[in-house]
């Protein structure tokens, strides 16, 4: 840090001139301390090393726009906006952002005069043991005392103390202002998740459904066999044993849908009793395509840096506050108003009084306490810079996990559903077998349960995908391209 000072001895010219600011100029510190920032992310597909990163500037407040639209899911769009209406976490963010901004005009105050009244009214004895008016003691008088004082006084910004709270409380404004872009962020994401995540719930549950109506063809089936003398009660127990455990599943996925709605209804701020989602029209929505070029761009607009970045901001002003306490500070005060014995005489030409002139404050000795608060207050800074880099680095993460798991759970996916495909296939031939009379009913059993099982496996890797592209544009900070209608693929 460099810092600026000012002669002691040019006090009356620094007052006329509007003084100077003490304290360190602000430059933002490098968002990765010592290391190199990297030419793009490793886990963007077809990203090159020819990208050039530019110099971080907070731009969290830039729109963002409506990302959610990009899935194409007219009830996610609905509760969306319900959700930027009614829930209060966003609620309480704005009320802080307001906090923010009143601390602002606070601050700014004290570049003005300050003018206050304080009239009084009083009546009193005086003691017998105190001469009073040119009477000897002993003597004690009852009178009236009426005054109407108006005090003023103005503080010139000598060292820039003014200036620099003032720079801090704009500061932690925009840090506020981030803040609420984070809540709104980490909302939209948060109620998109549970959205696709009851979604697949849905899936799972019609898929369960369908599959108890299969195996309860499958055990009159069988219960006709059996009655023909071609399948035994072996086969009948298996059966039933098949649908009972499908059944069983269903209350589970129902009540994993439960929360999940009752959860959306906190996120839209409406209360749980009586909330519903609309089904979909269709299943699982496709995943939209990723843009393989990541600009640095879209990591700063990550309301948590910028906010982080802002907050260090305010440090090393305040830091600079610390430092204007070691100068003396000049208040230029003045008294006028009205003063008498008599309230008939108060307002009269006699009962006038003034009084003006400045007063200096100068610390010349505090026990190494302003030391101990300058120290405190570049501690604190070092501190803001540590935590900014820290979220710099969860951002580098965050985005990194995200581009590798949608990358790795498409390869995924492409495994389980050849996966579901053979065991569908293995269904079929086991169904043929039994039918003809060349197995019992165990392999179809089998069989059965491998196929539910692949099949809830897509579905829940198809929501995970979901999840997990929402989770990759919170990590980027919001939408990731200008254009908010890019068409989403399977």
């Amino acid at each position: 840090m460099k810092w600026s000072h000012c002669s002691a001895g040019a006090l009356l010219a620094l007052a006329l001139l509007g003084g100077c600011t003490v304290g360190p100029a602000y430059h933002p510190a490098a968002a990765l301390g010592t290391n190199a920032m990297p030419a793009a992310f490793q886990g963007a597909a077809g990203a090159t090393n020819g990208a050039v990163w530019q110099p971080g500037q907070p731009s969290a407040h830039l729109p963002r726009g409506a990302w959610w639209q990009i899935f194409g899911d007219p009830e996610l769009n609905r509760l969306e906006s319900l959700a930027a209406a009614n829930n209060q976490e966003l609620a309480a963010a704005v009320a802080r952002f307001e906090q923010a901004r009143a601390l602002v005009n606070v601050a700014r105050a004290d570049f003005f005069p300050h003018l206050s009244a304080d009239p009084s009214a009083s009546r009193q004895r005086t003691s017998v043991n105190q001469p009073f008016l040119g009477k000897p003691v002993g003597f004690s008088a009852t009178y009236d005392n009426f005054t109407v004082p108006l005090d003023a006084g103005w503080e010139p910004d000598l060292w820039g103390r003014i200036r620099r709270q003032v720079e801090a409380a704009r500061a932690q404004l925009a840090a506020s202002a981030d803040d609420t872009e984070a809540v709104k962020l980490s909302l939209q994401a948060e109620l998109a998740t549970d959205h696709f995540t009851l979604r697949a719930q849905d899936a799972e549950y019609d898929l369960l459904q369908r599959t108890v109506t299969a195996y309860q063809l499958s055990l009159q089936l069988t219960r006709n066999r059996r009655a023909g003398g071609i399948a035994s009660d072996l086969d009948v127990s298996q059966a039933e044993t098949q649908l009972r455990t499908a059944q069983a599943q269903l209350p589970a996925v129902d009540r994993s849908r439960t929360k999940l709605r009752h959860a959306l209804a906190t996120l839209c701020g409406q209360p749980a009793t009586g909330f519903a989602v609309a089904p979909a029209d269709v299943g699982i929505p496709g995943v939209p395509s990723i843009p393989v070029a990541l600009p640095s761009e879209l990591l700063e607009r990550r309301p948590d840096v910028a906010a982080a970045e802002r907050r260090m901001a305010a440090a090393n002003a305040a830091v600079g506050v610390a430092q204007t306490a070691f100068y003396p500070r000049l208040v230029l005060n003045g008294t006028a108003g009205l003063q008498s014995l008599d309230a008939g005489t108060l307002f009269e030409s006699p009962s006038r009084l003034w009084a003006v002139g400045p007063s200096l404050q100068w610390p010349l000795f505090t026990g190494g306490r302003l030391r101990a608060q300058l120290a405190a207050a570049r501690a604190s800074y070092a501190e803001t810079v540590a935590h900014y880099r820290q979220t710099v680095l969860s951002a580098f993460e965050e985005t990194e996990d995200q581009l590798a798991a949608q990358r790795l759970l498409a390869s995924q996916l492409d495994a389980e559903e050849a996966a579901l495909a053979a065991a569908r296939h293995t269904l079929e031939i086991a169904n043929n077998r039994y039918k003809a009379g060349l197995v019992t009913y165990l392999e179809v059993a089998t069989a059965q349960s491998a196929a539910l099982d692949h099949e809830r496996t897509v579905v829940e890797l198809r929501a995970e995908r979901l999840a997990t592209s929402v989770a990759l544009i919170r990590a980027m900070g919001g939408g990731w391209s200008s254009n908010p209608d890019i068409p989403p693929t399977s």
